[in-house]
């Protein structure tokens, strides 16, 4: 004869009910997560003078630096080459302003301008 008394069925039921309804809530809630942007196709080309400065950004055409940590992306000021990086969070950073993240390479090169003070930029060098 077998062991299973009414109060452990109406326990394994309930179990079996809480999962299920556990189940349809994590697909309904996966369902109704947003769907994550296509990729982006990478930061605009710009040209402009800003603060009496040429800045200049766009696909990097072979330079020193072209296609390393800028992920293809090349700024120069007034001819010479801002060496910058992109973080993994999208944001990107320059050997001037290293420690503040902005949101393109045109606001990188900006905020570089506003930091030199109109100084040149002398080159980065790697030894």
């Amino acid at each position: 004869m077998s062991n299973i008394t009414r109060r452990r069925a109406l326990g394994v039921a309930a179990g079996a009910a809480g999962a299920a309804a556990g189940i349809a809530l994590a697909g309904s809630a996966v369902a109704d997560a947003p769907r994550p942007a296509a990729p982006a196709a990478g930061p605009t080309s710009f040209d402009e003078v800003y603060q009496g400065r040429r800045i200049k950004g766009g696909p990097a055409h072979g330079g020193h630096h072209g296609g390393h940590h800028g992920g293809g992306y090349s700024v120069t000021i007034d001819g010479e080459e801002l060496h910058v990086m992109q973080n993994a969070d999208g944001t990107w950073i320059s050997v001037i302003n290293h420690y503040e993240p902005v949101a393109t390479p045109k606001a990188l090169a900006r905020a570089a301008v506003r930091e030199l003070q109109g100084a040149p930029l002398v080159p980065l060098t790697l030894s």
